[in-house]
């Protein structure tokens, strides 16, 4: 399909399979070789590239990034971050002075994070690298670099929103094999239509089938230009998310109401990821350790699907139905997410081995309410206890009309084992899910009351 954007601030149009990944493309195609190829898979950063569109710019990982999601946007390598006589962008002045490399291999997804971050005014440093990975600097001359570079200004030639609009055309061109729907009206009768097809929102699930289990994918339809499902709608009773938001947007949208939810998002995968991985595509999916459901779940959110004309709700945790099966028929899609506003008790929690970007051993999510010390109400939910993302019905049920004590505490952390039934994996063991699955009722109950219970603090 033919794909136009700005490479480096030069308009490009090519012609291109719908699941080449840009990373591949600069590398074979154009002989960009800053960008790296480490893990291919989205996890090391090696391959960062700053994408600019008109929600502004942000990074992205090249190797799990197909071109068509370029389509109308501009696309900056390395090679780019620097000036057009070669003059050095703070960011890598300070890399150079503070001895911010050794091997190199990492530096470049290092700089074009950095540079991002420094367009933006991003000066949260820890997690604006989290998703870059060196082996062999050591990250405290990286971060003194990205210090020393925040007060400089911004180099003229980064000015992609201005060039963007000036020099692309951004139209979207259909080819065999491959829908751009440019509406959710046309995306909903192509898909009712081509139910065998792949939907493609984010691809930071669906670009590791490319590049990890070689897969070929011969229909596919890219979503990122449907308006529709990537709006955020706020009204006093409700929060609803077209199905593309982005995990980035939703963090920032849920960081008030629901602090504990943000907080868990912050994990999510790293900065890059979330830039690129939707909501509506975390649920669709129907992981079994995906870490929205638990939490959506807790909170009684309303799933919405769409099959060409027609339109349905259902409680989200009545979508997931056993590994690999949701409740979706051939050629519906998932078109958003609304969360209830109002008073809640949710809190998020994530047990991983890695504290930032590694997927969940057990995502606990807990909302109860009280009514005079005794519970009125009690939605909990894991993801990684089962096959699905469930709700513990019999620990709800021994806490609901019970005083909230540590005796009610203990009796619902037993029922949790009536529950689930969880397996051994490699990350863990079932005997550990179990134990952590209790612990983080416990959990609740204590940070409920008034404890301290971060695993960020640190106490003598």
């Amino acid at each position: 399909m033919d794909v136009t954007f700005l490479l480096n601030g030069e308009t490009v149009t090519i012609n291109a399979a719908p699941t080449v990944s840009v990373l591949d493309w600069l590398r074979e195609e154009q002989m960009l070789m800053g960008t790296k190829e480490g893990c291919n898979e989205g996890d090391c950063g090696a391959c960062t590239v700053m994408v600019t569109d008109e929600n502004g710019t942000r990074t992205l990982n090249a190797c799990i990034l197909f071109l068509p999601q370029l389509d109308g946007k501009s696309l900056r390598t390395v090679e780019g971050i620097s000036g057009p006589k070669g003059e050095l962008h703070p960011v890598q002045k300070a890399m150079v002075d503070l001895h911010g490399s050794q091997c190199g291999f990492c530096t470049p997804g290092f700089v074009v994070s950095m540079a991002t971050a420094h367009l933006n005014g991003y000066t949260d440093f820890d997690d604006q690298l989290a998703g870059n990975l060196c082996r062999c600097t050591g990250y405290a001359p990286i971060i003194r670099a990205a210090q020393a570079a925040r007060d400089a200004p911004v180099p003229n030639w980064l000015n992609d929103a201005h060039h963007l609009a000036k020099n692309t055309p951004g139209e979207l061109q259909k080819a065999a094999g491959a829908a751009p729907p440019i509406s959710l009206d046309e995306l909903a009768q192509w898909y009712g239509n081509n139910p065998d097809a792949i939907l493609i929102a984010g691809a930071t699930d669906i670009g590791l089938w490319v590049t990890k289990q070689l897969r070929d994918l011969p229909k596919v339809a890219f979503l990122n230009r449907c308006p529709e499902l990537s709006t955020i709608t706020e009204t006093e009773e409700a929060l609803h998310f077209g199905a593309m938001v982005t995990m980035t947007d939703v963090l920032n949208a849920v960081r008030h109401d629901y602090p504990s939810y943000g907080e868990m998002i912050r994990r999510y995968g790293s900065v890059q990821v979330r830039n690129a991985a939707t909501i509506g595509g975390n649920i669709a999916n129907g992981s079994p350790i995906g870490d929205n459901p638990p939490a959506l779940i807790a909170l009684g959110s309303t799933l919405h699907l769409r099959h060409k004309d027609q339109t349905r709700t259902l409680a989200i945790e009545d979508f997931f139905q056993d590994y690999q099966k949701q409740d979706r028929k051939p050629g519906e899609l998932v078109t958003g997410i609304t969360l209830p506003k109002g008073e809640n008790a949710l809190r998020v929690y994530k047990v991983s081995k890695r504290f930032d970007q590694d997927i969940s051993a057990v995502c606990g999510a807990f909302n109860i309410s009280l009514e005079s010390d005794k519970i009125a109400s009690a939605r909990i939910a894991f993801g990684g206890m089962a096959g699905i993302p469930k709700r513990a019905r019999a620990a709800e049920a021994a806490l609901v009309g019970k005083a909230w004590n540590e005796a009610t505490i203990k009796n619902a952390t037993a029922a949790i084992a009536d529950d689930f039934s969880p397996l051994s994996d490699m990350r863990a063991s079932a005997q550990y899910r179990m134990t952590t699955a209790q612990n983080m009722l416990r959990r609740y109950f204590a940070e409920m009351n008034g404890q301290t219970t971060s695993v960020l603090g640190v106490q003598a």
